[in-house]
């Protein structure tokens, strides 16, 4: 792993469903490098987020990485379809994923890189069997369902142990944070080794977005 490599992903679950396409074209335009998109079925985690639909749209008009993350159950059911919608990266919860070896192969079959989400109460240790087979941790830092949560404070401990697991194994999986992110707490998160920050309503709620990711991407 490239533990230089530094990546700013806006999560869209915190922009203006109302003016999508202009948001899109924002984050276009900004220095961010990755769309964080959040799927959620009501059920696996407790809200109803972006569905086939809205992923169409990302297709057509997105021109950076599209990064999904399934809040889902039963995520296998559905790799191949997001791979046709235009997935890059298709990430799944460890929660979520009975047989989940089997699902992150067919995730990479698929043309996608692979990713793998925890929870904030799933220890790092849960990924000891799968790290060198994915090509992303997603840690999450507030309970999934909601944006605007308040970060967990446990997660720098999280990002420095998941880091260490990484080396030990010689796995190239990035680690991704994904939940709080804002200004205050992003240049300790990628001083403690995360590699991907998902920010979303730090960003879409400032004054300036184009400006805020600017300023977390020169962290």
């Amino acid at each position: 792993m490239d533990s230089n490599i530094k990546i700013i992903a806006p999560s869209m679950l915190a922009c203006n469903f109302g003016k999508l396409e202009d948001e899109i074209d924002l984050i276009n335009k900004s220095e961010a490098d990755w769309f964080h998109i959040d799927v959620m079925d009501g059920v696996f985690v407790p809200n109803i987020s972006f569905g086939t639909p809205i992923m169409e749209v990302f297709k057509k008009h997105a021109k950076k990485t599209l990064d999904v993350h399934l809040m889902i159950v039963n995520p296998e059911r559905y790799v191949q379809k997001f791979a046709e919608l235009g997935s890059e990266i298709l990430t799944v919860h460890l929660e979520a994923s009975t047989h989940l070896h089997r699902t992150v192969e067919n995730i990479k079959n698929n043309g996608m890189k692979s990713g793998v989400a925890i929870n904030p109460h799933s220890p790092v240790s849960s990924l000891n069997t799968i790290i060198g087979d994915i090509d992303l941790v997603c840690l999450m830092s507030v309970n999934p369902g909601f944006g605007g949560q308040s970060f967990i404070e446990n997660t720098y401990k999280k990002v420095e142990e998941l880091k260490n697991l990484i080396e030990k194994t010689n796995s190239r999986a990035l680690i991704e944070v994904d939940g709080g992110v804002n200004k205050e707490n992003a240049k300790q998160l990628f001083d403690s080794g995360a590699n991907v920050l998902v920010a979303g309503s730090s960003v879409f709620k400032s004054k300036d977005p184009i400006s805020t990711i600017s300023y977390l991407n020169s962290l």
